[in-house]
């Protein structure tokens, strides 16, 4: 067995500031050596995300207690039989592990694998799995198949991608959920073309990363949407061209800006009444794209009528429409020719210990990308 330390997510719902409440407990934890198909992880860094907030705020429901994180790169330690890869691989985690049979793989839409899904809403490895045991012998829940927070973990070798080893983890992490969503919602789900008018609604690492797609894939003009002085400022710096601060007048502003409205629209906030804005952003014609994950069950109004008199098309996009396996090693490509550069996003390193004040600065939007380096 092996032993690790790792942030457990013991309560949703703590108030913050999370520094104060700490819903994240550093424990010490043993893991089972991986199973068949498994990979035992040294975790080099693991990045903060939303994703993690919404499960440690409570608008997302997950089993208790979890090892918590999904964005994450690190070194292969053991391999369970059946994989294809070797101690010291280098490798980054994507939060859905793709099971390649059942139809939604097969029809090359791994982030929507049905066994993936289950697995992740369980709190269990592809397999069925818990490999994580605490000292009283309980088993704490994975999260989205990966819980990176920790020194060491065990994945499906589903969720796992083999990268070269000259890139730092703390970079390459970032590959795993920031810049596969982001970067796949503007190649792939808006299909943002040479000449668009594009608009980013939330400029956190998802939405930076939006936005860096956008201008590769030859964006004529990125309008940069965000509450936040700051996150603005670096979207300028990183080639929008233009910024509008969000609230109610982002709406006329951006339309005030194109003439009308954008062609293509990308929302991360995981807010409705932003999703909503981003709508009224589009021009007819044009295209709503979504990443965020607001709380299930609140309802999104929209004009109905709009959808065919002006052919507006709203669409969804989870893990970016990414096939990991394909596109982590493209955008890293795309990142090393300089036209992806997504290490602009880094904006905190931080040690394990230090995790639930990591939340904090990501909960106020102070942070743009944080990693856990180890």
């Amino acid at each position: 067995m092996t032993v690790t330390r790792a942030a457990v997510l013991v309560e949703s719902g703590r108030e913050a500031p999370y520094a104060k409440s700490r819903p994240l407990e550093v424990a010490e934890l043993t893991l089972d050596p991986p199973g068949p198909g498994e990979l035992l992880i040294r975790v080099g860094a693991a990045g903060l995300c939303h994703s993690d907030l919404s499960v440690i705020n409570g608008s997302r429901v997950r089993p208790l207690p979890m090892a918590l994180g999904h964005e994450a790169a690190g070194e292969v330690v053991e391999v369970g039989e059946g994989t294809d890869f070797a101690p010291g691989d280098h490798v980054v985690l994507a939060f859905v592990p793709a099971c390649g049979a059942c139809e939604r793989c097969v029809g090359g839409r791994p982030a929507l694998c049905g066994p993936g899904a289950r697995a992740n809403g369980a709190g269990t490895l592809l397999g069925g799995g818990r490999r994580f045991v605490a000292a009283d012998g309980s088993r704490p829940h994975h999260h989205l198949g990966v819980s990176a927070f920790s020194e060491y973990t065990v994945v499906s070798a589903k969720s796992a991608v083999k990268v070269d080893d000259d890139l730092p983890h703390e970079i390459a992490a970032l590959f795993g959920c920031a810049v596969l969503t982001g970067a796949g919602a503007a190649f792939y789900s808006a299909k943002v073309q040479p000449g668009d008018t594009v608009a980013v609604f939330g400029l956190g690492g998802v939405g930076l990363a939006a936005l860096l797609a956008a201008k590769a894939a030859g964006a004529a003009e990125v309008v940069a949407v965000d509450v936040v002085d700051h996150k603005r400022y670096l979207a300028e710096r990183l080639g929008a061209t233009s910024t509008v601060a969000g609230g109610s007048e982002a709406v006329e502003a951006i339309r005030d800006l194109t003439g009308g409205g954008v062609e293509k629209v990308i929302d991360t906030t995981g807010v409705v009444a932003v999703l909503e804005q981003a709508y009224a952003a589009t021009r007819p014609g044009g295209t709503t794209v979504t990443v965020g994950l607001p709380a299930p069950g609140v309802p999104l109004t929209l004009p109905a009528l709009s959808l065919v008199a002006e052919e507006r098309t709203l669409r969804g996009s989870y893990l970016g429409s990414c096939v990991p396996a394909r596109d982590v090693p493209r955008f890293i490509g795309l990142y090393r020719s300089g036209l992806l550069p997504v290490d602009a996003l880094l904006s905190h390193r931080l040690r394990l210990d230090d995790v639930n004040a990591g939340f904090d600065r990501l909960r106020s939007g102070e942070a743009v990308r944080q990693v856990v380096t180890f």
